[in-house]
């Protein structure tokens, strides 16, 4: 059965080889600075948040990171599930599904009135998933880089 817990600063070697399949899943690269600095900001659990799914064995399996901010439209903040990895070798197994819903909890504890994310349109292993568990919005995102 796969276990969740929030990312402590023990976790960083397992957390930092997740990170790295992550990134190399979206054709990404982040310098190792911006690495160091994010997974301090996880582990300060202030602005972001982490969690690290573990197989019965105890081996880390994927990792899902987030954040609140405040809404115009809901009196409560919004929940963006910013980044989710679980190990090719283990996918299907229910670690993602655990991780969506051990931030679904943490939402819903700290009064989010939502749990939003996205993934590219080609994801598709990731879709299936995503359809299972929540609803598809239609939006297509845009952004511009600063």
């Amino acid at each position: 059965m796969t276990s969740i817990h929030a990312i402590t600063a023990s976790d960083h070697d397992e957390w930092k080889a997740l990170w790295a399949g992550y990134l190399t899943f979206y054709d990404a690269e982040i310098a190792d600075d911006v690495t160091e600095h994010t997974f301090g900001r996880i582990v300060d659990d202030a602005e972001l948040h982490g969690a690290i799914a573990r197989d019965e064995q105890g081996r880390a399996i994927g990792i899902v990171h987030w954040l609140t901010h405040a809404a115009t439209w809901s009196t409560g903040s919004y929940c963006y599930l910013e980044d989710l990895f679980v190990a090719p070798d283990v996918r299907g197994g229910g670690a993602g599904r655990a991780l969506i819903a051990h931030v679904k909890g943490w939402a819903e504890h700290h009064g989010s009135a939502k749990v939003y994310w996205l993934t590219q349109e080609g994801n598709d292993t990731a879709r299936r998933l995503y359809d299972s568990m929540a609803v598809h919005t239609g939006y297509t995102h845009y952004q511009i880089a600063l």
